[in-house]
């Protein structure tokens, strides 16, 4: 099937400049209702810091105590807003990769267009299952093992909210990437570029690689924190050589046409 895509430079240009300026208007409202329901916003935000969060009862964690602390004068205000900004993007991200997914296909064939869906829906998909990972597992585990880690009775620990929320975002965003690695070998496995035969040889060399990036993400001397961090991710790389299994079979088993 041929591209549907017979548009000038300049309208592309001009429709590109209307999709951007939708995406941040629905963005920004999004940022702003955020913004406005503060309570049930840093309900959520704040909740891993309480002993009695979900994830904490179902590990059977002993209850502790965390005390979070302000230090800067605009501190507060600056972490409601990157707080809420952050919430409004992943909010209207759906709406973002709708916009921009419909300006992408009409450049693409009929069958370019049938991958590029699944891709971006897996993507989208995987981010958000390891933001939530990172939400009720990871993160959790972080908060409470650094904080309340002492070398001594006689130093007492005093979050900062700015570190608190700081941690949160930048843990969600790191652990939604690496989420991504089903998707990666998926593409790289259809451009022939991965095969699984060289995932599975490597296997013990991956596990080694996969627990010190955990390490890095919990910096944590807890093994049973460190084996709770590093699980899902080596779980996402044993399907991520299913997957590239299948794919390379489906490959193979499609009739070549000249």
């Amino acid at each position: 099937m041929m591209k549907n895509d017979t548009g000038t430079f300049w309208e592309h240009l001009d429709e590109l400049r209307s999709r951007i300026i939708k995406m941040l208007v629905v963005t920004s409202i999004l940022a702003v209702v955020a913004f406005i329901l503060k309570k049930p916003l840093f309900d959520i935000v704040l909740a891993p810091s309480h002993s009695d969060f979900v994830s904490y009862r179902l590990l059977g964690i002993a209850p502790f105590k965390i005390s979070l602390m302000n230090t800067g004068l605009t501190e507060q205000l600056m972490i409601h807003m990157k707080t809420a900004l952050y919430c409004g993007l992943l909010l209207a991200s759906p709406y973002v990769l709708y916009q921009l997914f419909g300006f992408i296909t009409p450049a693409l064939y009929d069958n370019e267009k049938h991958h590029a869906v699944k891709v971006v829906s897996a993507a989208y998909l995987m981010f958000l299952i390891g933001t939530a990972v990172n939400y009720f597992l990871i993160f959790p585990l972080t908060v409470r093992f650094l904080g309340t880690y002492q070398v001594s009775t006689e130093v007492a620990n005093m979050l900062t909210i700015q570190s608190y929320a700081d941690t949160l975002i930048s843990m969600s965003l790191v652990i939604g990437v690496v989420f991504e690695l089903p998707v990666v070998s998926w593409l790289l496995a259809l451009l022939g570029i991965l095969h699984w035969e060289v995932m599975a040889r490597y296997r013990k060399h991956a596990f080694v690689t996969i627990l010190i990036i955990s390490a890095i993400i919990t910096p944590t001397t807890d093994a049973f924190t460190l084996f709770v961090v590093a699980l899902p991710v080596w779980l996402l790389y044993e399907a991520s050589i299913l997957i590239v299994r299948m794919t390379r079979r489906q490959d193979s088993s499609t009739p070549k046409t000249i």
